[in-house]
Order: structure tokens, then sequence, then C-alpha cells
């Protein structure tokens, strides 16, 4: 509502007064609450009663809600914490099953059969397939890992023979242990230390404050690529780590940008090793991406292969069906000279710090580890760079260099190189792939920004997050009380539902219940120091 009062204010005055909505949201973001909340409804199936509820959009990052990723990097430091120099092996044993759980894997079956029957009768599945799809996905978010089936599919296998332009690694006999190595002093004390480690990819050419000196020299293909299959060479990494270390080393690592865009690695590592093996580990470590070759574009422009249907991508010139993902693969298969489309490796720079536990070191490369959690990888580091031209520019030439590169095998940009991706389906149009990859805010990583080995903390980040609800409901003085998951349903609320509050009232409201469950707080601490004062 319009203060009438304002009106009579002089224009340029009344520009210059900051809107009370943008003042409640900066309120919010002081108290901690989302800005952008999700509003439920809620059912209560015992007393029969709905109500709306306003849900944390939960975001990670710093652009779209501030508490929210504060709240998600304050998790993230708590979990990297409590597991970097575990001194005790945790436990794995896997929860029972529920009756849900149980009762998906039965149903599961079930389809399962009515599909080899149909299919025993000639029968088309293509119905049976989306059923099994669907149960399939219910199964995964029931909380149970993997496919219920295995490996549903033989897997394609490639020479295991190391390239010569790598060098050879050590490999241990593997111990049933996920801590490192104990080392006493003459004091009979007894060290833990771990590992914090920093990985970057190679140079594509001299840059000075982020920007490339000569950017029509700069590689932006290579570093396209490189940033596309980083995921991989991590992996890589990681097994290479644990075959030379000979124990299931466990860590915690986050992806994040370089002021030249690249992404690169900090990983905490439980254990240590010699650094002379970890440098030759680094220098052992790659990724070959076996894929169709790509140095010939067979299609671009208004020159586009066209859809049939029961066919698949034809060449509009000659009729001809385009070959599909898995016939593609055969080819390369065949091809006894074929070279890898692309081998990423890591770069010559590198970190290598020990760490002991409850050093100011350690606390100090924990925040240096969450420091950039809450940036996308195109973000700059340096906020006086947002508005650096030669900056813009090079983010949109290395945006323009993912533009055709092939993100997955399911990428629609396969097409320009005369491949029908994996499940091709009509619609598909070179350099409009949707995958994460190509969007400008990820600039080539698609894979997580967080990498947290099984038996790190031995908590999932929800168990991380009970603990803090139990911390502050402990110190509110309310019982933290197991709430049944069958006892409320939930629902999406339309858009446009005229139950649901402005935006602004919904925030105050919020900051209305922080404000009491703060003082709430103090005066719960006011009693506790009194009670322990002593008397005059």
């Amino acid at each position: 509502m319009t203060n009438p009062n304002d009106r009579a204010l002089p224009r340029a005055v009344r520009l210059a007064m900051p809107l009370a909505r943008e003042v409640a949201v900066e309120v919010a973001k002081q108290y901690g609450v989302c800005v952008r909340p999700v509003p439920l409804r809620r059912l209560d199936t015992q007393t029969g009663r709905w109500e709306l509820v306003d849900v944390p959009c939960g975001s990670t990052l710093d652009a779209a809600c501030p508490p929210c990723a504060k709240r998600n990097r304050q998790l993230r430091i708590a979990q990297c914490r409590e597991g970097w120099h575990l001194d005790h092996e945790p436990t794995t044993t896997p929860d029972e099953p529920t009756d849900d759980q149980r009762w998906l894997v039965e149903f599961r079956a079930d389809l399962q059969a009515r599909r080899e029957k149909a299919e025993q009768l000639g029968e088309d599945t293509t119905d049976w397939d989306a059923a099994i799809e669907g149960v399939d996905a219910e199964i995964n978010e029931a909380g149970m890992r993997g496919n219920v089936l295995g490996r549903t599919a033989a897997k394609r296998v490639r020479s295991t023979r190391r390239r010569q332009d790598a060098p050879d690694l050590p490999k241990r006999k593997m111990t049933n242990t996920t801590l490192g190595r104990t080392f006493t002093a003459q004091d009979g004390k007894v060290y833990r230390p771990s590992l914090f480690v920093t990985l970057t990819l190679p140079s594509y050419g001299k840059v000075r404050d982020g920007v490339p000196v000569d950017p029509q020299t700069y590689d932006y293909a290579r570093a396209a690529r490189d940033a596309l299959h980083f995921s991989k060479l991590v992996d890589r990494f990681v097994q290479n780590l644990r075959r030379v270390a000979g124990y299931d080393v466990q860590y915690f690592a986050t992806v994040e940008p370089q002021q030249r865009l690249a992404p690169h690695l900090h990983m905490a590592i439980r254990g240590t090793l010699p650094r002379a093996e970890l440098k030759q580990i680094i220098a052992a470590t790659y990724h070959q991406v076996w894929w169709p070759p790509t140095h010939e574009v067979r299609f671009e422009g208004d020159h586009l292969p066209v859809w049939q249907d029961e066919t698949g991508y034809l060449d509009p010139g000659t009729g001809e069906v385009l070959p599909t993902w898995e016939q593609a693969l055969d080819q390369l298969d065949a091809d006894q000279d074929a070279e890898p489309l692309h081998v990423v490796r890591f770069g010559q720079q590198h970190n290598i710090q020990s760490v002991l536990a409850g050093t100011p070191a350690a606390g100090k490369w924990l925040g240096y580890l969450t420091k950039y959690l809450t940036k996308s990888l195109a973000d700059p580091l340096d906020t006086g760079a947002a508005d650096n031209p030669a900056r813009r520019e090079h983010a949109a030439r290395l945006v323009e260099a993912l533009r055709s590169e092939p993100c997955s095998p399911t990428c629609p940009n396969w097409l320009r190189y005369g491949i029908q991706p994996k499940g091709a389906k009509p619609g598909m149009l070179p350099g409009r792939c949707r995958g994460k990859a190509h969007k400008p805010d990820h600039l080539g990583y698609a894979g997580r920004r967080v990498l947290v080995s099984r038996k790190w903390s031995n908590k999932t980040l929800a168990e991380h997050k009970q603990d803090r609800r139990t911390w502050v409901l402990e110190a509110l003085g309310q019982p933290d009380q197991p709430t049944d998951p069958h006892r409320y349903m939930w629902k999406p609320v339309p858009a446009g539902d005229a139950n649901v509050a402005p935006l602004a009232v919904r925030l105050l409201r919020s900051v209305a219940e922080r404000q009491r469950w703060r003082a709430h707080l103090q005066q719960l601490e006011a009693q506790s120091l009194s009670a322990i004062r002593p008397a005059a």
C-alpha cells in the first residue's frame, strides 16, 4: 500500500527512498530468514487440518538466497570438520528396509514379470518400460541406492594399458581401514596428520588478472573440454590415491572457480602420504574420453538433420539414416588405430599441506576449502572484476567454445558431427543443449560442487542438519521429539493462490518468529549466567 504522505514529496526525493519491500528483504537476510520461501500446503493426518507452511528454498548460492546459502555452507563446514581427523572407524551398517521400500521392490518385480511376458508374446513393451522407469525413480527417492537389478547393459571394455606418456604407479596391498598413519613423538604424544591438497588444470595461454593476454591464441577448445571432463579426472585421482595409499582413503573436496574461469579442486584427505608419492600420483593421473571423433563438422546452420518417426535422424540431402550412438561406438571399437577424443590431466601447479587436528592451520584450511561454495563457477572471485569488459569477453568466448562441444552421450551437439545422440528424440538442435555444462553459470563443469566420500564423517548431510536442529532446540529449552514421517502430507501451492500472503508479509512473519527465538535464547543465557555467578 502506498503511503499518502509520499505524494507530497518531490519526485527526486521519492525516487531516492528505498522500497519498503526491499527493506523487508534486507531485514530478513539480517535475521537469517529465507528470502525465497516456497509455500506448501500441509495436511495433518491426525487432526485433518490443512495449513500453509513456508519452506526454505535451500539454495546454495548467494545470488539466489544469501541466508540459505550461508546455512548450507555452515553445514558443509561442520561435515568437513567432523570427518577430517576422525580417529575411529565409521560404522557403515545399512538401515533395515522399511515397509514402503519392500513394497516398491515387490511392485517392481511384478512389473518386470509382466513386461517379460508381454515381450514373449510379441507385444509392445513401451508402456511397461515407462512404468518400470517411474518405479525405479521412486525407489531412489525412497532412500535406496542404485539399480534394483544392478548393471543391465554390457559394459564396454577398453584397454587398461597405461599411456606411454604417463608414469607408472606403485600398488600397495589394501588394508581394511579408513584411518591414516599415526606418528609417536619422543614424549609419547601421538599425532595423526592429514592433508590439504589443491589441484589445478593446465595452462591454456598466458593470463593476467584472470584474463588472457592474447585471446586469439588462448586455447578455448581445450579449456572447454577439460572443464567438461574434470569430474572424471577427479574420480580417477581418487582411484589412484587409494591404490597407492593401500587403504580406503576418505576425502571432502570442493570444486571452485579460478580467476581464469577454469575449475580447480580443494581436497581434505584423512591420513597422509609422502609428498613425493602424492606428486607422482598427480602426474600419473589422466582420463581418456573414448567418444566418436568430432574433427569433421557435417551439419550446421540451415543444413541440419531431420527427424523421421520410427527411424531417427536423417541426412537432409541423401536421406541416409545417421548412425546411432551405439553404432558410432562400435565403429570406434573396431578401429585398432583409434585415439581418444580427449585426454585431460592436471596442471603443474598444485599445493600440498600437512594439517594437524586442533591447530590454527586446520581452521584456516577449513575456511579456505568452503570459502567460495556460495558462488557459481562464473562469479568473479574479486567483486571489483564484475564490471571488467575483458573478463566478460573472456567468459563469452569460453561459453561459445562450449556451445558446440558434446557434453554427454545424450547431447544434441552430436548431430553436428553426423551422429544420433543416445536416446535421440525429435526437436534436438545442435548448439541448443539444455545440459548444465552449457549454462553460463557452470562454464562446462556439470558435476557436483561438493564431493564427499561415503565413510567421511559417519553421517549424511541430513544427519548433520538434524544435529544443528537438536542443538538449537536444546538451547531454547525445547524437547527434540521425533516426528512421525507419515503424519503429514505435503502438496504444492498453485501459482497465484489467493490464500498465499504477499512475500513481504510472509518474510515479516518469519522475522518476528526469529525475534522471539532470539529473545528466548538471550533470556536463557542470562538465566544460565546468573545461576553460575558466585554470590556477592
